[in-house]
């Protein structure tokens, strides 16, 4: 995981923004590239953004694209549930922001998750099956949803997480965490595992739960 550094310049430009009314809200869209040249697509995130993001230090959910919990709702990882919790608890503040990453599988992309979900199968955690298949066990970068938070000025905010890479990227950045807000949903049969790994290997702040 490469983190974001405060004099790190920013590399991004704003390609739309446009209205984006939500069972929660209706939100402010805004999509980003990267303008750092690369030779394939340039890497896109979007920004879903309520009320007056500066008044006061806002919540923020820095959101790891998940096709599989995301769209078809799989029990095998928490993502679906945690972006309804962060849209629903933003609509409920009145104010704060969604950075939506297109990092699937912690940056290994769609088909090598679904290699990985077949190790597991056959038995392996989801750090040794990324392992397995010659990734680390997080690939994810996290420059340019930082990069967002600059370009909009950003200087404080109420972080939605319990990956504690997050937290380092957006401190690193120079933006003052106010707060930690949790983003546990709790787990189930199909994603226990799932959870203590994150919990017990890759240090994320999750508490011992019911099975849901």
């Amino acid at each position: 995981m490469t983190i974001q550094h405060l004099d790190h310049p920013l590399t991004l430009i704003k390609t739309a923004e446009v209205n984006l009314p939500t069972r929660w809200a209706d939100f402010k869209l805004l999509g980003f590239e990267d303008a750092r040249g690369k030779e394939t697509a340039p890497e896109t995130a979007l920004a879903l953004i309520l009320g007056d993001i500066h008044s006061t230090p806002c919540i923020v959910r820095i959101h790891s694209q998940c096709t599989t919990g995301d769209v078809f709702h799989s029990l095998r990882c928490d993502c679906h549930d945690q972006l309804h919790l962060a849209l629903r608890t933003i609509a409920e503040a009145g104010h704060g922001m969604l950075l939506y990453e297109h990092q699937e599988g912690r940056g290994i992309g769609l088909t090598e998750k679904l290699r990985a979900y077949a190790l597991q199968e056959q038995g392996l955690n989801t750090i040794e099956a990324n392992l397995a298949l010659g990734h680390a066990n997080d690939l994810r970068d996290y420059r340019f949803v930082v990069d967002i938070l600059r370009y909009l000025k950003i200087n404080a905010v109420r972080l939605m997480t319990n990956n504690p890479e997050k937290i380092a990227a957006v401190k690193l950045a120079g933006i003052n965490i106010v707060e930690r807000l949790s983003a546990d949903v709790g787990f189930g049969v199909h994603s226990a595992r799932y959870f203590a790994v994150k919990r017990d290997q890759l240090g994320h702040f999750l508490e011992p739960s019911a099975v849901t």
